[in-house]
């Protein structure tokens, strides 16, 4: 496989993670919101966005929930993509979603409401930021995790 087959095989159009950052900003809105009224039905709802957080970690952005959404009711109607990410940064930031879910929905489930509103503020903040923005918290710290990684492989 050339190193231009291979870019193009590790790299999303743009679009699809910024899709799929405005739907978990949604949803981890949604699960703020109704924590107030019954933390049972938040902890249910985050635990299904910590179940897409954990899809797009395994498979990458393409495969998991929102993706395949994307690919089937969005793209199709935008012009072509002239801007593409790679996908190790996605499935980290996706991997980091998926903790702080995690941890919300133990909070919830726990009785420590607190906590699962915390974590869950962060995971919406960083969704926000990727949605609006399109800064990528998740892939800001891959860089310095991967560099770890590499290091402590070495050692």
């Amino acid at each position: 496989m050339s190193s231009d087959t291979r870019s193009t095989v590790d790299q999303v159009d743009v679009r699809g993670p910024r899709f799929a950052a405005w739907i978990t900003t949604v949803v981890l809105a949604a699960v703020l919101v109704l924590s107030t009224v019954d933390v049972t039905v938040a902890a249910i709802l985050l635990a299904a966005q910590a179940v897409v957080f954990a899809i797009g970690a395994a498979v990458g952005p393409r495969r998991s929930p929102y993706g395949r959404v994307f690919a089937a009711a969005i793209a199709p109607r935008l012009s072509p993509t002239t801007e593409r990410e790679p996908v190790a940064p996605l499935k980290f930031a996706q991997l980091v979603g998926f903790v702080f879910a995690a941890v919300g929905v133990v909070g919830f489930v726990a009785g420590v409401p607190v906590l699962g509103t915390v974590a869950t503020g962060f995971a919406l903040v960083a969704a926000l930021l990727n949605a609006a923005f399109a800064i990528c918290l998740g892939c800001q710290i891959y860089p310095f995790v991967a560099r770890l990684r590499t290091q402590s492989s070495s050692a």
